[in-house]
């Protein structure tokens, strides 16, 4: 029920007491403040990782091989270790039930590619038709490699949206022919991928193809793998985990290499990355929320203390009203509603500044780590809970006090 003579008494008091009740809030709004920026720094960060991930398949399991360092079966450490199609026929022959998407990948740098007087260096990388999908990429134009291609030693490509506009300028590429190391190849598709320009700046023929073309035999660069889903996270995280695990033992196996070598065969599998970082960023997260709380809590022991004052200047007042009829709960009800007015207000200037603060300056952050921080409304309606808490919390301790001053006493009070 509204009260008017309980909220003049309210406004009486902070008029007598501007500067103490200016202090006491900004402690407050400074602690909601503070915990509103640090969790649009999490957010902005978890959205900075998150974009690292889409680059590619969110389940990509790459393999490539270094040299040995360890001595294994009479072999010297420091032999190098070469992977080619076999590798790849018996990782597939033996998970075909597992596997989603596939591909092996024999790369080549510095390609020198030129159409019509324009010219460029470029990364050529001879891939199955798969590899679409295991970088995560999108055509805007033409078609991918195909089976056909592959097993016909196609010299087709599909160009990154960066070549294009290099040796293009916007005109149309399809069923044109470039020269690529000295070879004429011809042009059916052009794709997008979501790394930007980086990841554009290649060109794909089929695999069969780059391996005739540059005299590479059977071999591979490495070889590139999604699993099929599983019904949750967690499940397709132990079976990511497994299928690594699998896999880099049984190339250790075929190259002869010791099961201790950890720099011979490398395995790196994005969803164990993923979970990496996104139990990291939980902690992070936990750890801001501590920060914020910590600091509010700060705010909320100033607040708690100026009531203390407050009902120790109102003594006598207290004891009037007890004297005449007022009950314990009316006391307790007349300092929690103060208490909690003062936090909330200081609270919610605080919590519309850090949200204009991030309105407006959030989009302009793009680091690698983080990207557009913000704060979603399920955070805001919890500082709000937050708010309301913690000037209860501050009003009770102070309110209880002033409910249990026995009347006589307060009235000899000085």
């Amino acid at each position: 029920m509204f009260n008017l003579e309980r909220w003049q008494e309210i406004f009486e008091t902070i008029r007598k007491n501007k500067l103490r009740t200016f202090l006491t809030g900004l402690s407050v709004a400074s602690g909601i403040f503070i915990l509103v920026i640090l969790l649009a720094i999490g957010q902005g960060m978890q959205n900075g990782i998150s974009s690292e991930f889409e680059n590619d398949a969110a389940n990509r399991i790459s393999v490539w091989a270094n040299v040995t360092s360890e001595e294994y079966k009479g072999m010297n450490p420091g032999r190098r270790i070469q992977l080619d199609n076999q590798d790849y026929a018996l990782a597939e022959a033996k998970n075909r039930d597992k596997l989603e998407y596939k591909s092996g990948v024999y790369s080549n740098w510095g390609v020198m590619t030129s159409y019509k007087g324009e010219t460029g260096s470029y990364r050529v990388e001879g891939v199955r038709g798969d590899y679409q999908f295991l970088e995560n990429e999108s055509l805007v134009a033409g078609r991918y490699i195909n089976q056909s291609d592959l097993e016909g030693y196609e010299k087709v490509t599909v160009l990154g949206n960066r070549v294009y506009q290099d040796l293009f300028k916007g005109k149309n590429a399809i069923g044109e022919y470039l020269t690529m190391a000295g070879v004429k190849f011809k042009i059916v598709g052009i794709y997008t991928d979501p790394g930007g320009e980086r990841e554009e700046t290649r060109m794909f023929i089929p695999l069969t193809t780059a391996q005739r073309v540059f005299n590479a035999g059977d071999k591979l660069r490495s070889l590139v793998f999604t699993l099929k889903p599983e019904e949750n996270f967690e499940d397709a995280v132990a079976a990511s985990e497994a299928f690594s695990q699998q896999l880099e033992n049984d190339l250790k196996t075929r190259h002869t290499v010791a099961p201790t070598d950890e720099r011979a065969i490398n395995v790196n599998n994005s969803l164990e990355n993923a979970k990496r970082f996104y139990d990291l960023m939980d902690m992070i997260r936990w750890f801001f929320w501590g920060v914020g709380i910590c600091t509010i809590i700060a705010g909320v022991v100033g607040v708690s203390n100026i009531m203390l004052i407050i009902v120790k200047e109102r003594t006598k007042e207290i004891g009037i009203r007890k004297a005449i009829g007022a009950q314990p709960l009316s006391i307790i009800g007349m300092i929690l509603h103060e208490s909690v007015f003062v936090t909330a207000i200081a609270g919610f200037i605080g919590l519309i500044f850090g949200l204009l603060l991030i309105e407006f300056v959030g989009p302009l952050i793009e680091t690698n780590f983080i990207s557009n921080p913000s704060v979603d409304f399920g955070v805001a309606v919890t500082t709000v809970i937050i708010l309301v808490v913690a000037g209860a919390v501050a009003g009770f301790f102070p309110a209880y006090r002033a409910s249990n001053i026995k009347p006589i006493v307060a009235l000899r009070d000085e």
